[in-house]
């Protein structure tokens, strides 16, 4: 795979907590880290907040391997870990791991659902999808990492589960689910039956309902 992203970043020689917060306020950048790989030293970066929305505005920019210019010299990375603020469309901090091309690495990677409306539970059949999972954690060298990893949902018809040894999986990718054995066989997305909803008599008509009852037959007895 390509390499389609690529950050400037500056070292950062101060941290802290208070550093952090000054770089996101007068500054405009987010801290992070690098660390990982064949060096045995973190380091502290910062990136430009700005730069860095732009980036993952693309799903892949999470599932890809990532050039950081760093000074005169560039890492290759992937994106380890990211902090969001809780309220704000901010970026709070990340975390970058460091690659090398003969080294597999662990990457959770998307899923994206294919011919769901076409497929045969659902055009034929009427039924619904729902999806269990959104993302799996694959190993795998660097430059064999894909973007994402296709379901295609045509021939799933209804009440069908589709797991994840059912994936189509990119040469020299594993799934580290399938991994621990054949109870990890995770539920990856299914097509049911839609949900009736009937229309329950409301609880005080059905007591006016029963008083009436009860004064009709004790009309009925009087009669009598």
């Amino acid at each position: 795979m390509s390499n389609e992203f690529e950050l400037n970043v500056e070292v950062r020689d101060v941290v802290g907590k208070g550093s952090s917060r000054r770089l996101r306020r007068l500054e405009d950048k987010v801290p992070g880290i690098i660390y990982g790989g064949k060096k045995k030293n973190p380091q502290n970066i910062t990136v430009l907040h700005k730069d860095l929305i732009k980036a993952t505005e693309n799903e892949a920019f999470f599932s890809h391997i990532i050039t950081l210019n760093v000074g005169g010299n560039s890492e290759q990375v992937i994106v380890k870990d990211m902090q969001r603020h809780p309220a704000k469309p901010k970026i709070m901090h990340l975390d970058f791991l460091r690659v090398s091309k003969d080294v597999a690495i662990h990457v959770n990677v998307p899923l994206h659902f294919t011919n769901e409306e076409t497929s045969i539970g659902v055009k034929q059949q009427g039924g619904v999808v729902s999806h269990s999972i959104s993302e799996v954690e694959v190993s795998c060298l660097p430059g064999d990492l894909p973007e994402y990893i296709e379901v295609d949902m045509s021939n799933i018809e209804i009440d069908q589960i589709v797991h994840l040894t059912d994936l189509q999986l990119p040469k020299g990718v594993e799934l580290l689910a399938l991994a621990q054995g054949d109870d990890h066989d995770l539920p990856i997305a299914a097509i049911h039956t839609p949900k009736t909803i009937t229309e329950e008599e409301p609880e005080e008509d059905a007591d006016a309902a029963a008083a009436d009852s009860d004064e009709t037959n004790g009309e009925d007895a009087g009669e009598e």
